[in-house]
């Protein structure tokens, strides 16, 4: 941009010198403070983000709720011995309520900020891992350039009755009470969003595959993706 670095301190807030640091790669900046030098330089922050290849290999499972991410990230992250995270779970400490009453209380719009910022220090952590994240992670379009940038993106698929039944069978009905067109709504949902599920790296049809042979397809893509990163070196 043929800016000088004080030109950039001046727009970001932090020190030409730290900001030298930085460019060398010896600066451990902070994400929001990253997030005023992309900010400053009018770009995503993603893009100041060193590639997935150059780190340690994250999965995120997406999908809507019911489809078998928790299920089927347990078993992956025992197979692969590294943690397993729920991203609504780690949403709903962080907010110090429920998702029922941080929905009620403060709108969608509150819950994608705080999934996008958990999601930013989680992958700053440069630490394997597998994540399931909420079902609407993939209508936020920076958090979910953020995912495919960043993670091993699996779409957990399931259809809307293998849905419906999973939900009420972990004894949740509260998005089918006193709601006749529910199931009409979910369809939708799932019609409206599968386009974008589907942008994901693969996708694991939970009505055909079982969850031993799930966790073994995306191990085999994991070892897949590695030797081919390995070869680039």
């Amino acid at each position: 941009m043929g800016w000088t670095l004080r030109e950039i301190a001046d727009r970001s807030g932090v020190s030409s010198r730290f900001l030298s640091d930085l460019e060398a790669g010896k600066g451990n900046i902070s994400v929001s403070r990253l997030a005023d030098v992309a900010r400053a330089l009018d770009v995503p922050l993603v893009s100041l983000l060193p590639s997935e290849e150059k780190r340690q290999s994250v999965v995120a499972l997406v999908g809507l709720r019911g489809a078998g991410k928790s299920t089927i990230g347990k078993s992956l992250a025992k197979h692969l011995g590294v943690r397993f995270l729920e991203l609504d779970s780690l949403i709903e400490k962080e907010a110090n309520l429920s998702l029922g009453e941080l929905f009620s209380l403060h709108g969608e719009g509150y819950y994608k900020r705080l999934a996008y910022d958990i999601l930013l220090k989680l992958l700053a952590q440069n630490e394997p891992m597998v994540i399931a994240t909420g079902g609407s992670v993939v209508t936020d379009p920076e958090t979910w350039r953020l995912l495919k940038r960043r993670t091993y993106t699996v779409w957990v698929k399931a259809s809307p009755e293998d849905h419906w039944k999973r939900v009420l069978g972990q004894g949740d009905t509260r998005p089918m009470a006193n709601r006749t067109s529910a199931m009409a709504e979910l369809r939708s949902i799932l019609s409206l969003r599968a386009p974008l599920y589907a942008e994901a790296a693969q996708t694991i049809d939970t009505a055909s595959v079982r969850v031993t042979e799930a966790v073994r397809m995306i191990s085999a893509k994991l070892q897949q993706k590695e030797e081919k990163v390995g070869r680039k070196k």
